[in-house]
């Protein structure tokens, strides 16, 4: 098997497990001066990142056949609820830097679901409107991102849930953001 399926789920959990002591051996072991109190799967950070790509995996699969990646999707959903957003609104609003919004609202336009225009007020402003195209998109879109809500949901009580989102608002404040 390649290395990049260790951490995703076609890599058996236990060999994950095995794969992980073996690499930390060979670490600790080659002399690096790597002295960790935690072992790689104690490590909360890991497992976050690791269900963020399985999610993102998982929707990038639901969207490919309407062509649409999952963080051009994003995009879409802030428009969808309040059309004619800023660049700076929208990178913003997704915590994402400038360069990438721009480049993916430069696909987006390409598309045919956006289109930009200059503020009115500011000519360094540019809004972004939705096409029809991007419109009639949402009737396709959301069934697939409320049936994977659903998916991601299931078997999770209310309280659960709220109790993560406190757990995952804490960690972004420790971290700065």
């Amino acid at each position: 098997m390649k290395r990049e399926a260790l951490f995703n789920n076609t890599f058996p959990f236990e060999l994950q497990k095995l794969y992980r002591n073996k690499l930390l051996k060979l670490v600790y072991g080659r002399g690096l001066g790597v002295q960790m109190k935690f072992s790689f799967s104690d490590y909360i950070s890991i497992l976050i990142h690791q269900t963020d790509l399985t999610l993102t995996n998982g929707i990038k699969t639901k969207l490919s056949p309407l062509n649409l990646a999952p963080e051009q999707n994003l995009i879409l959903m802030l428009l969808w609820e309040q059309d004619g957003l800023s660049q700076n609104e929208i990178a913003k609003g997704l915590n994402k830097d400038k360069t990438n919004i721009a480049r993916m609202i430069n696909s987006l336009e390409k598309k045919g679901f956006i289109r930009r225009q200059c503020s009115k007020t500011d000519a360094r402003s540019i809004h972004i409107f939705l096409t029809e195209n991007g419109k009639q998109l949402s009737k396709m879109v959301y069934p697939i991102i409320e049936e994977f809500n659903r998916t991601v949901r299931s078997g999770i009580t209310q309280e659960e849930l709220e109790t993560a989102e406190k757990v995952l608002m804490k960690i972004r404040q420790n971290v700065g953001q």
